[in-house]
């Protein structure tokens, strides 16, 4: 079976998997024990019954569980996720405005984790035993410890408050004038508008939450390939490169680290989910206007169309990185398709 074929039977497997995200995410926001009208309608148009039938036709109510989620499956193909309760828009307008600064973050942290994390984890274990070892498992044990809540408040609190030497909450300079919004990604549309000020303040309102939120990602990639790199180094083909007189680089980087990235690839792939689904307590500390932040209040005014519209883009997130996942293991290894 080709790259081709194994790709077009993952993309099938999604249509189930988003019929039962579909219906676990329907039972579990009618499962909680709140009157949707108390969350739509003020206190005196609650004792006003015309009133109240008006919002009840108006949001189908009435309707029985079924038929409801029959409904709610309908408007999602159709790209409706509902209207929001707290917002009274609709919750794909709402999510496409906060979703822009959460990609943004999330792969901010991304990128950190991967450009610390990777070569900490190579240089472990190329030095196993060693100070860089040593170094590597205390600033893993360090970021798998720390829970963003406090280590945010901490960095904002010594960096901003004290030293001053980085911005404190929010995605820009509040005397900053914002760039033209093209993609919502305030580091690009500064890149396109051409305006300097403007990326320096959104790149450096990026630094403590992207640091913050990858530093978790940073431990866990960096334990990942140190474990997987270790294993591969003991194997019998690395010996017998090293036996026909493979320069040490090439044996590890050609031989070596190619199937030891197998592993934290796996990783790779729950990481963007997990950055993407996990910013709610960084946006919350940072002000960051992402979909965290849109959760969180949509949580506290029990709005559960804006709920379950945040939480079936986190699923699809979770679907197409696993999907991205199968694609990477069969570049790396071939073979995997085979089986």
């Amino acid at each position: 079976m080709g790259i081709a074929s194994h790709i077009v039977r993952r993309l099938l497997l999604i249509f189930p998997m988003l019929i039962g995200v579909t219906l676990a995410i329907f039972v579990v926001s009618h499962l909680v024990p709140a009157d949707p009208l108390a969350v739509i309608l003020d206190q005196k148009a609650m004792s006003n019954p015309e009133q109240r039938q008006a919002a009840i036709d108006k949001w189908g109510l009435d309707s029985s569980l079924p038929e409801q989620y029959l409904r709610y499956v309908l408007n999602l193909a159709r790209g409706d996720l509902g209207v929001s309760f707290r917002s009274k828009r609709p919750v794909a307008q709402d999510l496409r405005e906060y979703l822009p600064a959460t990609i943004e973050l999330a792969f901010s942290a991304l990128a950190f984790a991967l450009l610390a994390g990777l070569p900490l984890g190579i240089l472990a274990a190329l030095y196993s035993g060693r100070w860089v070892d040593h170094l590597a498992r205390v600033i893993s044990l360090l970021g798998a410890s720390m829970p963003p809540f406090w280590s945010g408040l901490m960095a904002l609190y010594v960096f901003y408050f004290r030293l001053q030497v980085l911005p404190g909450p929010g995605r820009i300079s509040s005397r900053m004038v914002m760039p033209e919004t093209t993609t919502g990604l305030l580091v690009v549309d500064s890149l396109l508008a051409r305006n300097g000020a403007a990326l320096s303040s959104a790149l450096s309102h990026l630094v403590l939450p992207a640091v913050i939120l990858g530093w978790f990602s940073l431990a866990l990639i960096a334990r990942i390939t140190r474990a997987s790199l270790l294993e591969v180094l003991g194997m019998d083909y690395i010996r017998t490169a090293h036996a026909k007189g493979l320069y040490a680089r090439q044996v590890i980087v050609v031989h070596a680290l190619r199937n030891a990235l197998i592993p934290t690839v796996t990783i790779l792939g729950l990481e963007v989910s997990w950055l993407l689904a996990g910013s709610i307590m960084t946006e919350t500390i940072f002000a960051w206007p992402g979909i965290g932040k849109y959760a969180v209040d949509a949580a506290r005014t029990l709005d559960i169309p804006a709920l379950m519209g945040t939480a079936l883009v986190i699923a699809v997130v979770f679907m197409l990185s696993s999907l991205l996942v199968d694609i990477l293991y069969a570049v790396i290894d071939p073979r995997i398709v085979e089986v």
